[in-house]
């Protein structure tokens, strides 16, 4: 299929035509991905954020750690749920429409939470109504991630979108850094109505950002793709062993974002500002490396490899984790030094899973073909989000079995099992 025929099918989608009439200046992309970057960030800040607080959140709820898991579960589920049919609506739509739609149901949809679903000094929500309220977030809120990834990948040209997208993706990190150094203080000193009400407040100024500067880009000039589209996404093999590896990589990924702080917590003893600052930490330095592994992939046009490379030292590094977790009750003379290394290799397992999301996205994009890629990049998010569902109702069975161990000893293992998948089919 030529490039004329691609962007003719884009255009009678709905593609380009919010653009016709309009001039963009040459650095209005720079725009587009600052408001994926806020977009991403404060949903991030959501489904990251709110497990950051999983202490507090315990405690103020009156949740077992199987309620806990359950909960913070379903806020994956409802985004697993939703992103695929919020990605063949982009496809449909365009991203403008999408994202302003999905941004401002989220920011009313946390503010209902914040007046309706928090714990009082007369009545505690129960773990049902507190568990529904999460998953319709999570409905709602995957709206984000395949819309703000298509307008990326439309406005910038073909050596620039591992770059872009890697910055995009530091909104990830970014918005659950905030939220792991903001979010618990927060909901300690004013409680969760105050944690649900920024949160809003965070959607909602997002949304404000995209009605003003999101639009479809024009259909002449280099920053449309000319990308030669292959099979539908949901027909090609690659888009769909891409989608499951990338899912597979984020199981451990979720595993310290959700459970991370009651580790630290439960196991190793830490405080509130210690654990908020070890989160972060993760966070930053994810950030840090999504976006130099996007241009140096760009450069080397070696994103395969690099896949495989943080398959391979997340694999490595949650191994360390799981001897460490052994050696600590084992050894009670070296216990205080051993406690001591476990955030900071903890911080080093989380980067590692988390430095290869801007990577594996433009892989993927770019494999789907340009008139697709709001359903490939949702599709894969379908598979991450299964893991932001599974992974925390998981961990409280893994905690009574095997304990700890048994918790980072499993997130090596999928990790080491997605490695293979990102080989190129021979």
């Amino acid at each position: 299929m030529s490039a004329t025929v691609i962007r003719n099918d884009c255009q009678l989608s709905g593609r380009g035509i919010a653009a016709a009439g309009r001039t963009f200046g040459p650095n209005h992309r720079w725009k587009v991905l600052g408001i994926g970057v806020a977009a991403n960030a404060g949903f991030s800040a959501t489904f990251s954020g709110i497990p950051a607080t999983a202490v507090v959140l315990r405690q103020g709820y009156h949740l077992s750690n199987a309620e806990l898991g359950l909960a913070l579960g379903l806020l994956g589920l409802g985004v697993a749920l939703s992103e695929l049919p919020w990605g063949l609506l982009t496809d449909r739509w365009g991203d403008r429409r999408v994202l302003l739609i999905g941004l401002g149901a989220t920011a009313a949809w946390l503010l209902a939470m914040a007046m309706l679903v928090v714990p009082t000094s007369s009545s505690i929500p129960d773990v049902t109504l507190l568990a529904a309220s999460l998953l319709v977030t999570g409905l709602l809120g995957g709206s984000v991630n395949g819309s703000s990834g298509r307008a990326i990948m439309a406005w910038f040209r073909q050596n620039e979108r591992g770059f872009a997208m890697s910055i995009r993706q530091t909104a990830v990190p970014l918005g659950g850094g905030l939220g792991a150094l903001v979010l618990p203080s927060l909901a300690l000193a004013f409680g969760f109505a105050a944690v649900f009400g920024l949160l809003a407040a965070a959607s909602a100024l997002s949304a404000l950002f995209a009605w003003r500067w999101l639009h479809e880009p024009p259909m002449a000039g280099d920053a449309v793709s000319s990308d030669v589209a292959g099979p539908a996404p949901l027909r090609n093999i690659e888009v769909w062993r891409i989608s499951t590896a990338i899912g597979l990589l984020c199981f451990p990924q979720v595993a310290v974002l959700t459970f991370a702080s009651v580790f630290l917590h439960d196991f190793a003893g830490l405080g509130t500002t210690a654990i908020s600052a070890s989160l972060a930490a993760v966070q930053v330095g994810a950030m840090v490396m999504r976006v130099w592994s996007g241009r140096f992939t760009d450069r080397h046009g070696n994103r395969r490899q690099f896949l495989r490379l943080c398959s391979a030292l997340s694999a490595l590094a949650f191994v360390v984790l799981w001897l460490l977790v052994l050696a600590a009750p084992a050894t009670p003379c070296s216990q205080p030094f051993l406690i001591a290394v476990l955030p900071l290799v903890l911080v080093v397992a989380g980067i590692s899973v988390s430095a290869w999301h801007g990577v594996a996205y433009t892989e993927l994009a770019t494999l789907a073909g340009a008139c697709h890629v709001g359903t490939a990049l949702s599709l894969a998010n379908s598979f991450v989000f299964v893991g932001f569902f599974l992974v925390p109702v998981a961990i409280p069975g893994l905690l009574h079995l095997w304990s700890w161990p048994g918790v980072w000893l499993s997130a090596a293992a999928c990790a080491l099992v997605a490695w293979p998948i990102f080989l190129p089919r021979t």
